[in-house]
């Protein structure tokens, strides 16, 4: 009989996108089949938010809202005031989590242009007043972005005070990586760590502190290897493998080879981890009784 310790927490699953419109109930028993029994389905536009919290009820699972950079170019002003309403309205849903996902995105080249790279700036650091107003954790998207992103970090930290969150598919060197943690962060991990040619992310992935990582797919986006196709072969018809919470024990058994460990060991120790980024999850799931790092 599996232990509740054993069991994963997907901690980044977009089940709101439109590919799992036709079959979502089936996605969810599937992961839920696997062993993972808890994931945290990121808002990314305002539109998005009562979606996301409705999912979360109906299938048991965690949300978080936010406004995500890529998303930033279509936002309204006035969609913070509409973020700041729906925290307020649901401060005491269990099920709210986090703000997020929330970030900012340096890759898409026209984001990096004025007038969009400050707009995303100002809806970052927005945001993360709206977290501390709330007291919430956020999830941060972190995409050649992550100096950026600790500037706003520090910048609203009180003295002597430290964030709960994740820095979600983390892919930045060491010393960022340490960084982010020395601020109270978790980084997540998920489909890109499965690729032999990711070295620099594997190995990141195996010498950090395992108290710092959780796992993610980050679905229906970033597939594992066996998964994922290549350009040509999409140009030949074939359809792009849609990432899925189910994955995520497969892809928690590659982390847990890197590492070295047990993959019980590893679902133990993420799942606390997660629970220690997330401290709402620890009510939600009844798991008062797992050590947090």
């Amino acid at each position: 009989m599996t232990s509740p310790r054993d069991t994963f927490i997907d901690t980044h699953a977009h089940l709101d996108a439109p590919e799992f419109v036709s079959d979502l109930a089936e996605v969810r028993a599937r992961a839920r089949d696997r062993g993972v029994m808890c994931c945290v389905l990121p808002a990314v536009q305002a539109r998005d938010f009562e979606r996301a919290r409705a999912l979360a009820h109906e299938f048991g699972d965690a949300y978080a809202l936010g406004i995500h950079p890529l998303f930033v170019p279509a936002a309204e002003d006035d969609d913070l005031a509409r973020l700041d309403q729906a925290l307020t309205r649901h401060r005491d849903d269990p099920r709210l989590v986090a703000v997020g996902e929330i970030g900012l995105d340096l890759f898409v080249p026209a984001l990096c242009e004025e007038p969009l790279r400050t707009r995303q700036l100002f809806f970052y650091r927005e945001q993360l007043k709206l977290a501390k107003k709330h007291r919430l954790p956020v999830i941060l998207h972190v995409r050649r972005s992550a100096d950026l992103l600790l500037k706003g970090l520090r910048d609203f930290a009180e003295p002597g005070e430290s964030w709960h969150g994740i820095a979600h598919a983390f892919n930045g060197s060491l010393q960022q990586a340490q960084a982010f943690i020395a601020l109270g962060f978790k980084l997540g991990f998920g489909g890109a760590l499965t690729y032999e040619r990711a070295t620099k992310l594997r190995e990141l992935a195996r010498v950090l502190p395992l108290e710092a990582v959780v796992l993610e797919t980050d679905a229906p986006d970033i597939p594992p290897h066996w998964l994922y196709t290549t350009a040509a072969q999409r140009d030949q018809g074939l359809a792009q493998g849609r990432n899925e919470p189910g994955e995520l024990p497969r892809i928690a058994q590659v982390l847990a080879e890197l590492r070295g460990l047990e993959l019980a060991q590893l679902a133990r120790d993420t799942r606390a981890n997660a629970l220690a980024a997330l401290p709402r999850l620890r009510t939600l799931l009844g798991a008062t009784d797992l050590a947090t790092s």
